[in-house]
């Protein structure tokens, strides 16, 4: 009978499936066409009794349609997934995209941080935008000292009359150590990274910004002996369990005594080299005990405690470390510089 027929049909209309758009395209016209199975049906149409003719042609409309929406939705999925090939980048790479790596900077500055937070130092962290009187004021600075000049710092805001509202750049983190000691009391002994600002000229071997590490312990009894043996545990953790430090006098104004310490060229072992200036010594940091007018500025009493500090620039520990002789390639972000220290991270 017709109706078997049709039956046959819708359910395999029902099962259809295509691998491309040729294929689609042959189940079209099997089905669709004026030569196709459905439009065949017509032919035995004409011959089906009066009263059958409504419900036989009910079914041919429903198997047109059937297959109709079928091979439209095989259309729609072969075109989808044609979409989704076309959206592929054939010139990428088939290896992983690479992940990105710490910057050498940070790199140095967190291991220096780490040291010294394994010998109880905390960190702190100050405002790189501050004001004369946690820069300069507070620290001992003269008012007359080349640092205040505007060829050496960036003022933001002058005004002459009240030295706490001149905002600046820092020139240095102990800006850190000022405000700390303004709100904490004795024992202190913080940590202070950050980036600081100066107004020079821009070189191979100078910035006009680059980032320090400064400490500072404050306690009571607090000697250069004990000053001495935490700069000579940093140095061999840092460069290696056989390295040699040295104190040489200097001057700063937030520290007296001061000195600045050299270590033993890692590079020469200390028999002379090119790095060294055949010296066999490499100055890394400058260090003393805090002032005592620092200390009663910051509202401390000088007469019952004393502390030592000492500040050193991440630059040049990463140049001792890496051998980077040019400043500026820190911060040109060329990433062929930058993937050097993939293995360092």
């Amino acid at each position: 009978m017709l109706l078997d027929k049709i039956d046959e049909l819708l359910k395999e209309v029902s099962t259809l499936s295509a691998k491309n758009a040729e294929e689609i395209e042959q189940l079209r016209l099997k089905y669709l066409s004026k030569k196709g199975e459905i439009n065949a049906l017509m032919a035995d149409f004409r011959n089906v009794a009066a009263e059958e003719k409504k419900a036989v042609g009910i079914k041919i409309n429903e198997l047109k349609q059937k297959a109709f929406d079928k091979i439209n939705e095989l259309k729609e999925q072969f075109e989808a997934a044609d979409t989704v090939s076309d959206d592929i980048d054939l010139t990428r790479t088939p290896y992983p995209i690479p992940l990105g790596t710490r910057h050498p900077l940070n790199i140095v500055k967190n291991e220096i941080v780490d040291i010294f937070q394994r010998m109880g130092f905390t960190l702190a962290e100050g405002p790189e935008i501050d004001d004369d009187l946690h820069v300069f004021t507070k620290l001992n600075f003269a008012a007359d000292h080349p640092a205040r000049d505007m060829q050496d710092t960036f003022f933001i805001e002058t005004n002459p009359d009240e030295v706490a509202k001149n905002v600046i750049l820092r020139s240095h983190t102990s800006n850190d150590q000022a405000h700390y000691m303004e709100t904490h009391q004795p024992p202190i002994r913080v940590i202070c990274p950050g980036r600081v600002y100066r107004n020079e000229a821009i070189s191979a071997r100078a910035h006009c910004f680059f980032h320090q590490v400064e400490g500072l312990y404050v306690d009571k009894n607090v000697s250069f002996t004990d000053l001495k043996q935490v700069l000579l545990s940093f140095a061999r953790e840092m460069f290696g369990p056989e390295t040699k430090i040295r104190l040489r006098p200097s001057y700063f104004p937030f520290t007296e005594p001061s000195a600045e310490m050299d270590i033993s060229c890692h590079i020469c072992g200390g028999k002379g080299c090119g790095f060294c200036k055949h010296t066999g010594w490499v100055e890394i940091l400058g260090c003393g005990m805090v002032d005592p007018n620092v200390l009663e500025a910051c509202g401390i009493d000088s007469t019952v405690y004393s502390g030592y500090a000492f500040g050193m620039g991440v630059e040049r520990i990463t140049n001792l470390k890496y051998r980077v002789a040019d400043l500026r390639m820190f911060s040109e972000n060329d990433t062929r510089f930058l993937r050097e220290f993939e293995a360092a991270n």
